[in-house]
């Protein structure tokens, strides 16, 4: 594919507008070429402001429109599923936001779709495509060497970030029946993984893992594989949640809290024996932030530190990389949907310490 890739973008929220809208506008491989939101609103402000030359009135029309190669699915949670069948369908290539379903069961069915030879779907992990996590990728231990991981996501939410630092167009135009709607589909598919009786607090953490968990538990995996089990998960009022995955002979330890500290610590530490690899990621919401990774090893006289990094690179746009290599070489890309399943299956797994389902 020599000319740029016409994308079409469903859905214009805070992640569209953050990230993808300016980081496709300057890219010169990529034309966003149609857009469409339930905000009409949010559309004409979108188009307008990107000189986008299409305005569809639906996902269902965009999905459909013969001129685009590729759609970006980035819509509430709960909308995922049906978009992602109906963009398999259309044959063009897929990009969607993690989570891509919001569990198993909506995935499997999906997975088993016939998709057009060299059709790219593509799972939005963008933690996997930071340069000092491909290091850390690269310059880790066998896991026969690994005493214990620690994987951590311990921040306060985007509206903080996002407030300071870039405009966000806020549309008054959506019919609040159908927001109620959207939250009311939301809630019943998180039931229909938890359980009917549910209470409300593990509903919510179930939420965590989907959204800012899954990050981790997709990076975990991509540095040492599945884990053999959960070996205890807790929750607490949904907005903190303890997990201990078992690797055999190490075990990772995960922490989310969610909470209003003003900073975002979310990152990875491997240990061995004699080294201690620190991954460190700031906040996505501002844009360029640093990522590090230090590399702490010791002999037995002595002890030095080798820091990878600061890296300013987004890692949104490696990830833009990595899906055009994907779109335009037919390479492989690494954050297939039946990648994202073994997460889906990971969360439900954590999610039954909160809440048994038989």
């Amino acid at each position: 594919m020599t000319h740029p890739i016409k994308t079409g973008l469903i859905g214009l929220g805070e992640v569209g507008q953050l990230m993808h809208l300016p980081l496709l506008a300057d890219d010169s491989r990529f034309a966003i070429a149609a857009v469409t939101d339930v905000s009409p609103s949010l559309v004409d402000y979108v188009a307008t402001r990107y000189g986008v030359p299409t305005r569809h009135a639906d996902a269902a029309a965009l999905i459909a429109d013969p001129a685009l190669d590729a759609v970006f699915i980035l819509t509430p949670d709960h909308l995922h599923a049906e978009l992602l069948e109906q963009a398999i369908a259309s044959g063009k290539h897929v990009f969607i936001e993690k989570p891509a379903c919001l569990g198993a069961d909506q995935l499997r069915p999906i997975l088993e779709l016939p998709q057009r030879p060299g059709q790219v779907v593509f799972v939005g992990y963008m933690r996997r495509f930071s340069r000092p996590f491909l290091e850390l990728k690269q310059r880790l231990p066998p896991l026969d060497e690994i005493r214990h991981v620690r994987i951590r996501d311990i921040i306060r939410e985007a509206p903080f970030f996002v407030a300071q630092t870039r405009n966000i167009f806020r549309p008054s135009d959506v019919p609040p029946e159908l927001i109620a709607a959207g939250r009311s589909r939301t809630q019943a598919m998180l039931r229909a993984v938890m359980g009917e009786d549910c209470p409300p607090d593990a509903l919510r953490a179930y939420q965590v893992l989907t959204g800012l968990s899954s990050h981790s538990f997709s990076a975990m995996r991509d540095l040492l594989g599945a884990p053999k089990g959960v070996r205890y998960a807790v929750q607490h009022n949904g907005e903190t949640v303890v997990a201990l995955f078992d690797y055999g002979h190490f075990t990772a330890l995960y922490e989310a809290v969610i909470d209003d500290v003003s900073r975002f610590d979310a990152g990875i530490e491997v240990l061995t024996q004699r080294q201690h690899f620190k991954l460190n990621y700031d906040t996505p919401y501002i844009r360029n932030l640093p990522t590090r990774l230090e590399i702490t090893s010791s002999s037995d006289t002595d002890t030095g530190t080798e820091i990878i990094g600061p890296v300013y690179e987004d890692p949104f746009r490696i990830e833009l990389d990595a899906f055009h290599d994907s779109v335009t070489t037919g390479r492989p890309n690494r954050t297939t949907l039946a990648d994202s399943l073994q997460d889906l299956n990971l969360f439900r797994e954590v999610a039954r310490h909160f809440h048994p389902v038989h």
